[in-house]
């Protein structure tokens, strides 16, 4: 279940807020690697320019891999808020640091990123789990450089769990471009891939010895990497006033998809929404 991977935004073309894939809490959007965006909204006060900041109101549906597991769907406040120094996009927040101009229409950008990652379960989800100790997400943080380019934009992201509860690692590459058609129409297609450590799929995929039931043999996780594709479509009412639908479905790394506590390949969640910039 990777941690959303983020996908780049041209602050040139038209920026898009990724939300992390993660159990549903009161700030949980998609997309990761993910991404997870909510919305995409016109930059056109351009860098250094001030803060801008805009709420919504989103749906999101959850679709988890563990076996009989039902799926999640929620009403969730939606939040972005930008500066010249500081970037937050629901439960994601990052610190800009110093940019590269590699030419007039391409340049790197650094940051300093953390997250909230709601992964994980309680033993009540599904008879599946049940006996199982809680699998709890946690707090996410790590660096990410973005390639802006025309063609397309490029990111590199790795995150460490500092909460300390997996005690794993993630490393995603994403690659996303958007589309305009007219003035109020974008779509985004992305793809990304994640690798996972040991740490990772095995505290959320593993079962340990003192678990072990009828049909839930003890199983130890390695790492490994997965994959997602996914499409963000927006469309703009006028510069306050946007509506929007986020799809993504995840394919799980190999040493998750033999867990015994799971009986699909992949993950997918939907996230339906409208923000207000003002």
């Amino acid at each position: 279940m990777p941690a959303c991977p983020a996908a780049a935004r041209s602050r040139s073309r038209v920026p898009a807020s990724a939300p992390h894939p993660a159990r549903l809490c009161v700030l949980a959007a998609a997309l990761a690697g993910g991404a997870c965006a909510f919305a995409q909204q016109p930059d056109g006060d351009g860098p250094g320019s001030g803060s801008s900041w805009s709420l919504g109101l989103g749906v999101m549906s959850v679709q988890k891999p563990y076996a009989g597991i039902d799926r999640e769907s929620k009403v969730l406040p939606l939040l972005r808020f930008e500066n010249e120094y500081l970037e937050i996009f629901g439960p994601q927040i990052g610190v800009k640091l110093p940019s590269l101009a590699l030419g007039e229409s391409q340049r790197l950008e650094f940051s300093l990123v953390g997250k909230y990652d709601g992964s994980g379960y309680k033993a009540d989800d599904a008879l599946i789990l049940s006996g199982m100790s809680r699998r709890k997400g946690g707090f996410w943080a790590g660096a990410k450089v973005e390639w802006k380019n025309d063609v397309a934009d490029l990111s590199a992201e790795w995150l460490a769990d500092a909460s300390g509860h997996s005690k794993g690692q993630q490393f995603s590459l994403g690659l996303e471009r958007t589309w305009h058609f007219g003035r109020h129409l974008m779509l985004t297609p992305r793809v990304a891939a994640t690798w996972q450590d040991r740490k990772y799929v095995d505290y959320y995929f593993g079962v340990r010895d003192s678990e072990v039931a009828p049909g839930r043999p003890a199983y130890a996780g390695k790492s490994g990497t997965g994959a997602e594709v996914g499409l963000r479509a927006v469309y703009l009412f006028d510069r306050q006033h946007s509506v929007f639908v986020d799809a993504a479905v995840s394919s799980l790394p190999k040493a998750a998809k033999d867990s015994p506590l799971v009986d699909r390949s992949n993950d997918n969640r939907v996230l339906l929404g409208y923000t207000y910039r003002f």
